[in-house]
């Protein structure tokens, strides 16, 4: 474990250091950027074409229609908000008899498992219910905080236990169980359209949607893709720290955009299954680099919720390259694990 000390810090947003344009580097190569709406939020990516490569004189505007239906089909399958999607259709199947879900829908769904039981449980995409009550869904805000017996009411109706996951289909041990993969999806989308890019030949690239964010490769000036943390502070946005990370996922997980205040208390949206309540501790801010984005975001979120000490445990445990930000003594301290520090020296350089 490292320790560094830090002045500030706010949800960790990334941000992409490098011109929003297309342009033209003194080797000719050309940097192409695509940006557009997607599960809510923005997509934005870039990615390298040389004019000696003739397999990737594809037009810009075909690969994006591209991107566009595969983000498409991915909001159609996992997106809570459309009610035809498929997990939506899985959210209403009020039954414990098996329910047909795609290859991809389960896929997204094993991963979600095993990062819960990783984490202990932590990690819950069946924690919907709870966040609703607290008010950080599409409900609105309730007017006081939930008692004991509203939340130990809601827990009978959640739990990765009791998401059974089959061969080709799902199945619910509570008829009321209701799954949300916005801890995962996005990740999983950057993942996909990594995929894409790479089908193609395309190799150099980077590719952020909603904050989750993978690279490959360097910039069309030959330089690596560096990319800096947000202070986690939510009176202005400001730079914390500059990482360059090689061809790996980064991804981030915070409380301090996304909270409500109370009588004095401070709520924040992430929501600890074990005790159906909001995160209590003092840390505020996890940032998680991995070779796949979908991990990278559940991660982020588990270990966010864990708490500093065991987020730690865990990510000295399985080798995991993290920053972790904590706020103690009206200050803030940064905590690294793995090679995270060598990510942070890479951006000097």
């Amino acid at each position: 474990m490292k320790l560094l000390k830090y002045r500030a810090f706010a949800l960790p947003i990334l941000i992409v250091l490098t011109a929003i344009i297309v342009f033209t580097s003194p080797k000719e190569q050309e940097e192409i950027h695509l940006t557009g709406p997607t599960m809510g939020t923005t997509y934005n990516i870039k990615y390298v074409v040389s004019p000696d490569d003739s397999e990737n004189q594809l037009k810009p505007a075909y690969v994006q229609t591209q991107i566009d239906e595969l983000l498409i089909g991915i909001n159609a399958l996992m997106s809570t908000y459309d009610l035809d999607s498929e997990l939506s259709r899985f959210n209403q199947h009020k039954s414990t008899q098996a329910f047909p879900l795609s290859q991809e829908t389960l896929f997204v769904l094993k991963e979600a498992k095993r990062l819960g039981e990783l984490s202990g449980g932590v990690l819950d995409v069946t924690v919907g219910p709870l966040v609703n009550m607290w008010g950080f869904g599409p409900d609105a805000k309730p007017e006081t905080a939930p008692d004991a017996s509203q939340i130990a009411e809601v827990k009978q109706r959640i739990g990765l236990e009791k998401l059974h996951i089959l061969n080709g289909s799902a199945s619910k041990s509570h008829p009321d169980l209701y799954v949300d993969l916005s801890t995962i999806a996005k990740g999983y989308a950057v993942d996909r359209v990594a995929e894409y890019l790479q089908s193609l030949s395309f190799d150099n690239y980077l590719i952020e949607i909603g904050g989750e964010m993978r690279v490959s490769g360097t910039k069309a000036n030959g330089l690596q893709w560096r990319i800096a943390v947000e202070k986690p502070i939510t009176s202005e946005r400001a730079v914390q720290s500059v990482i360059s990370v090689g061809q790996n996922a980064v991804a981030t997980s915070g409380d301090y955009r996304n909270y409500f205040e109370e009588n004095g208390v401070r709520y924040s949206h992430l929501i600890n299954p074990t005790t159906g309540s909001p995160i209590s501790h003092n840390l505020v801010a996890v940032t998680v680099v991995h070779p796949s984005s979908m991990t990278a975001d559940g991660l982020a979120t588990a270990l966010n919720v864990m708490g500093k000490d065991l987020a730690l445990q865990l990510a000295e445990e399985q080798g995991l390259d993290v920053m972790l930000i904590t706020r103690e003594n009206g200050d803030f301290k940064a905590y690294t694990s793995g090679k995270f520090e060598q990510y942070m020296t890479a951006a000097t350089q």
